[in-house]
């Protein structure tokens, strides 16, 4: 099957729009809708683990540490954890940071995690997607930077 994926720049900021705000939706039903909307049935989420995880693996003799959630399920109590620990409790909000550029099938752009109350953000990452020919995300690599 050929790929023909004539996403446009605002499609590709569309895309990123709906990944940032599905993390910070409070609604159980509306983010598992979000999640089934955005990711294929088989995608995974890969997040590389932050800096302090990756040393404490170390310590433990592991080299790397790699986190994954794969399939809606997964990704459901993935995105459902992020919001209860980070955004239900009103202390921070995800925001993209505008850089999105789209190569093919490869999505990329930075977001951070910002207090609610306002400041410098607290957390910061890479989102790398990979899209299906439906352009939904078939991979979705996180790496965090802050």
């Amino acid at each position: 099957m050929t790929m023909t994926m004539a996403m446009t720049d605002n499609d590709t900021q569309d895309l990123i729009d709906r990944y940032v705000a599905v993390w910070g939706e409070a609604d159980d039903g509306r983010r598992a809708a979000a999640v089934r909307a955005l990711w294929t049935d088989d995608a995974f989420h890969v997040l590389r683990a932050p800096q302090e995880l990756r040393q404490a693996a170390a310590a433990l003799g592991f080299d790397r540490l790699e986190l994954q959630a794969r399939g809606h399920a997964e990704l459901e109590v993935r995105v459902a954890r992020a919001y209860r620990e980070f955004v239900a409790p009103g202390t921070f909000t995800f925001r993209a940071r505008g850089d999105g550029e789209r190569l093919r099938d490869v999505v990329t752009f930075r977001w951070e995690m910002v207090p609610r109350a306002g400041g410098d953000p607290a957390g910061a990452g890479l989102e790398v997607l990979v899209l299906g020919t439906d352009g939904r995300i078939a991979r979705d690599y996180q790496f965090i930077e802050a």
